[in-house]
């Protein structure tokens, strides 16, 4: 089946049993949510950037829960919806919809499709790239030009974003996926891609702690491998995992990717013993859905994407979801809404596990003692399907 580049990264994010958070406000340290990644977590930037005019402007996107398309990569809620539902906020208003709709007190959503490299680097070095393709360094150019909303003074600002819950990924996939467009080898993207998204995203973090982050949550790179727009687009013959089906090669480029940016976090973390720094790992958490679908309420082939356009994973480029393909009866049986994003049943998955690695570190229950509310409720809420 052939495969659109424009048509499939222009959708394409790093990206996370139903569980059913209450709707309950608990009084909590964190004063608003900031956060940085790709369309995993985007709440509509790239929905007011394109004025509407893209696929996830149109239904099935946000069948489930909003019941109308919102902007998000879904059928549903995020990772970061939950999140901020659990700790009593308002959900992140996206940055681009600008300050005459929101003030963004409590929260702000920069995340938006695109890579962790700066565009230049695609540009030139000769890789395709897709227009409207925005890097992680313009997603901090976006929260440099909100300060002044949010704050009056250098000094207010640091006592706001030391409040201030951030969150910068997952993102990344994208660069993976612009690399294997323009045929480069596993060699090329190990050598020479990769240790350009660590330093991109290192040095966004850096950046981060020197306006006054002291919280910050970085999500690893999720299962490319698994994606049903990857093994429909990027097959290879012969190496393919013999229990989830996901391609190895690719899952192991991801895998390479998080092992870097967790020692680049640890580096980091020596270097601000000041700040608290939680890698969470998406890639295992989704690996454990795909290995053992029917304990979190999946159906038995969980790498194929409830809305598409055919094919073996359900996937078609040039049938893409909000353009034709049709939505599956029971989104919440699935892991992939789309071929590249999650359902909501698979995001509130990855949202408890979030919870937890916040909820079992000494160092944030000393600083935020809630915490352990939280958790405890996201606990004793039913777990069935």
């Amino acid at each position: 089946m052939a495969c659109s580049p424009i048509s499939f990264l222009l959708i394409y994010s790093s990206l996370v049993l139903p569980l059913a958070f209450s709707s309950q406000t608990i009084d909590y340290y964190f004063s608003s949510i900031i956060s940085f990644g790709g369309s995993l977590s985007d709440t509509g930037n790239l929905f007011y950037y394109l004025h509407n005019n893209c696929s996830i402007a149109h239904f099935p996107y946000g069948i489930t829960f909003f019941h109308r398309p919102t902007g998000r990569h879904s059928d549903g809620r995020l990772i970061v919806d939950f999140l901020a539902e659990a700790i009593g906020l308002p959900f992140l208003p996206p940055y681009l919809a600008g300050p005459a709709k929101h003030n963004f007190q409590q929260g702000v959503n920069f995340a938006i499709g695109g890579t962790v490299a700066e565009t230049s680097f695609y540009k030139e070095n000769g890789f395709p790239l897709p227009n409207n393709t925005f890097s992680l360094h313009d997603q901090l150019n976006w929260f440099q030009d909100m300060l002044p909303i949010l704050c009056s003074s250098l000094s207010e600002c640091e006592a706001k974003l030391g409040k201030s819950l951030f969150i910068v990924g997952a993102i990344g996939g994208n660069d993976y996926h612009i690399a294997m467009l323009k045929g480069s080898s596993d060699y090329e993207i190990k050598t020479l891609l990769v240790p350009v998204m660590i330093q991109a995203i290192s040095s966004a973090i850096k950046d981060l702690i020197k306006y006054g982050a002291r919280t910050l949550v970085v999500p690893g790179n999720y299962p490319v491998g698994c994606l049903s727009a990857s093994l429909t687009c990027f097959p290879r013959e012969g190496d393919y995992d013999q229990k989830t089906g996901c391609l190895n090669w690719l899952n192991e480029l991801t895998e390479l990717y998080n092992q870097r940016l967790h020692i680049e976090l640890q580096d980091i973390q020596h270097q601000h013993p000041h700040v608290t720094i939680f890698f969470v790992d998406y890639y295992g958490i989704i690996m454990e859905m795909l290995q053992s679908p029917k304990k979190y309420g999946f159906k038995d082939k969980p790498l194929v994407a409830c809305c598409g356009g055919g094919g073996p994973y359900n996937y078609n480029a040039y049938v893409l979801c909000g353009e034709g393909a049709r939505a599956c009866d029971d989104p919440s049986s699935l892991v992939f809404w789309d071929g590249v994003h999650l359902t909501e049943a698979a995001n509130k998955i990855i949202a408890t596990d979030l919870l937890q690695v916040l909820h079992v570190s000494p160092s944030i229950n000393q600083q935020f003692p809630h915490i352990v509310k939280i958790y405890d409720q996201a606990q004793h809420v039913s777990m069935t399907v």
